[in-house]
Order: structure tokens, then sequence, then C-alpha cells
């Protein structure tokens, strides 16, 4: 396993317990995946073409995930009253759920009452319910947290469909062959549809930087419709590697490395997910966990911003390295938080945190590789131009 796949395989149980496993077991054994043990669930790290080739089919044709192990919730009003469920929502997620329009989804984020990060995740308004789709190492902590601060008559439940994601710029094409019913769908819709006589929940986004599609599968279904997708000569199965370097090249944040409990979400480099509505001198500013803090840095800047690094060489820079102002400083300034190799760019890339006055776009800093300081310069975001159809 190379260092890439090792650190993407972190959130393990240890080997005493048992491993999930999603709909799309079998299907990942009859495609050759080698398999690891992420989030209580064994998944595919990577399958015969390897990690690199996956990468860069996703980057030019399409690339079929299975990201069944994440967390699908239901969140509707006993009473019908949709708005209600909104702002129940919005007193613990910092983002415009009210205004969301049914048929889209957004971006946010969990919060506690230092302005962490519980951890992060997209809101669908389906017209009488909200999806929330959470991350897989923290789906039962946030369904617990989600059902003790709910008020009596928003009821959650867990959804067990199959969730598989379909990336990269021939996605549109490889779905449509399937179903009539994407025409017109747009970045960050979500639409309900029928695919091979199955009912299928289809939102336009994904964790690549590239267009393509997430789609919610009745679990006994999903390798029906997994395999018809992959019949497509355009479409291959990608496993978690390459979905981290992907992500990784988009300057896309994962949830335990980039952010966590302990990193505010305007340190993050979120503020864009933070609708005006919810800001200083908007029409419902605050009301969530953390607001104070988070409004402050909204106002005044955080100590300390996310930055993309791009190290000098072709030595990858790891998750961990500290990151120092200078070469000969003998306190670190940051450190690094997600890092190795980008295929599409041929060179290695990293993203970490550092210092207000050190995260501007072309400040040289240095890491420690082996006992040595390895320049690196920050960098704009994403590394890869985003591919996403906004229109």
């Amino acid at each position: 396993m190379s260092p890439d796949t090792a650190e993407i395989t972190r959130p393990s149980p240890p080997p005493s317990e048992a491993l999930k496993r999603t709909p799309l077991h079998a299907l990942h054994l009859r495609h050759g995946a080698k398999m690891v043990p992420f989030a209580g669930y064994n998944m595919p790290v990577q399958y015969p073409a390897g990690l690199l080739k996956e990468h860069l089919h996703t980057r030019t044709q399409a690339g079929l995930f299975d990201v069944s192990h994440m967390g699908q919730l239901s969140v509707r009003s006993d009473s019908g009253d949709l708005a209600g469920a909104a702002r129940a929502l919005e007193a613990l997620i910092p983002i415009d759920i009210l205004g969301l329009a049914p048929g889209r989804q957004r971006y946010g984020f969990l919060t506690n009452e230092a302005g962490g990060i519980l951890d992060d995740l997209m809101v669908a308004n389906l017209g009488d319910r909200f999806l929330i789709v959470v991350n897989a190492a923290n789906k039962e902590q946030d369904a617990a947290h989600l059902r003790a601060h709910l008020p009596e008559g928003i009821d959650l439940e867990a959804i067990p469909d199959a969730l598989i994601a379909l990336q990269g710029p021939q996605a549109h094409v490889t779905l449509a062959r399937l179903t009539a019913d994407i025409d017109g769908i747009r970045f960050m819709d979500a639409r309900a549809t029928t695919i091979l006589g199955a009912p299928c929940l289809v939102a336009r986004s994904g964790y690549t930087g590239e267009d393509g599609f997430e789609i919610s599968i009745p679990a006994d279904r999903a390798e029906e419709i997994a395999e018809a997708l992959l019949a497509d000569a355009d479409v291959l199965p990608v496993g978690l590697g390459a979905r981290d370097s992907l992500r990784l090249e988009a300057g896309l944040c994962l949830h335990g490395a980039d952010i966590d409990v302990g990193t505010t979400p305007v340190e993050a480099g979120l503020l864009w997910a933070i609708q005006p509505v919810r800001r200083p001198g908007g029409a419902r500013a605050g009301g969530f966990p953390g607001a104070n803090r988070i409004l402050d840095e909204i106002q005044h800047g955080p100590a300390r911003r996310r930055v993309g690094l791009r190290p000098e060489g072709r030595a990858p820079v790891r998750a961990g390295a500290s990151l120092f102002a200078g070469e000969d400083d003998p306190e670190p300034a940051g450190a690094v938080t997600s890092g190795g190799f980008g295929p599409s760019l041929g060179a290695p890339v990293a993203m970490g945190y550092l210092p207000t006055p050190l995260a501007e776009p072309g400040t040289r800093v240095f890491a420690e590789l082996r006992g040595q300081r390895l320049p690196l310069t920050v960098t704009a975001m994403p590394f890869v131009p985003a591919g996403f159809k906004r229109s």
C-alpha cells in the first residue's frame, strides 16, 4: 500500500471488530479490488488498473465510486411543515436551509459550541423532507447529535439505500444511457428519477472536482445498476486511494484531517458555505453552536487559515509535517493536514494551516522532511480547475 492509500485508511476499527460490507461488496471482489478497513467497512482502496490510472481516467472520462458507507439521514416534520424542519436544522447547521429551494442541495457542517466542525455534510431539499449525507466515520455520532437537539415533532430516520458516485467529464453521457430524466439537471440539483426501473435520487455533485453525480439506490438494486454503468467503456471502478488524490487536487477538505472539532469554518476557508443571511447583519445571523466565535472570525478574520501548498521538487510532503516560516526557525508556524502526489499535475501538492500573515499566495515556507527543510509555496486552490456544470 502506498503512503497515500495508507493515509486514507486511518479511520479503522481494531482488527477484532467485524467489518461491515456495502451492497456492492461482491462487485468489488468480482472486479479484483484490493480491500481495506475504512470507517468500520471493508472498502476497495484500488482495482487492478491501479491508483494512477483510476485517478487520470476520472479526470478524462468517468470513474465509479462506492460511497455506500456514508450516512444518509432523512429529516421531516410530523406536521408536514418543511419550514419548521428547516428552522430546526438551522439551529445546528450555520447555512441557509430555510431558503434552500426544492430540488436543490447545499454543502454545510455541524458545529460545536467552540465553533469547531463536528462533521461536514450535504443537505438536499426533497420537497417533503431534507436528506442529509454525512461522513461514514461520523454517521452514528451525527445521528445521535441531531436526535438529541432536534425539537419534538422533527423526525430523523437513517436511510439504508446504497450510494454511488459517477464522476468525470463523461459521467452525464454514461448516466443518460440508463435514464433520460437527467437533462437540465444543474450542479447541486437533486432529483428523483428511475434507473433500470429502480427509484433513485440523483444529485449533480461529488468529491473529485469534476462534473458528476451521486446516486442513492435501493440496496437490492445497487449491484445491477453499478454493473450497467461499468459496462460502458468510458467508466472504470475507482477506489479510496484515487478518491483521496482527486479530492486533494480539487482542494476539498477531508474531515478528521483538514477539518475537525478544533477547526472553525472560517479558518478552513469555508466561509463561502455560510450564506449572508446567517452572517453578521443577516436576517437570521447566528443562532447555531459556536456562533460567537464564527461570527467574530467572519468580521475580524481568523488567526490562521487553510492554505494550498506546492512543494519544490518531486518529494511529497505528508500530513503531520511541521511548517516553518523560515528555514532556520526553531518553532513551527503550522502543519500539513493532507499531502501527496497530484497525478493530474505530475507534481506533489499539499494543504495545511498557517498563521494568517503567512497565508497569502506566493509566500514561501518550509516543511520538515526527513530531518531537512523543504521549501514550499503557498498556492491558491483548487490545484486543478473544477469541471462542475453550473448551467
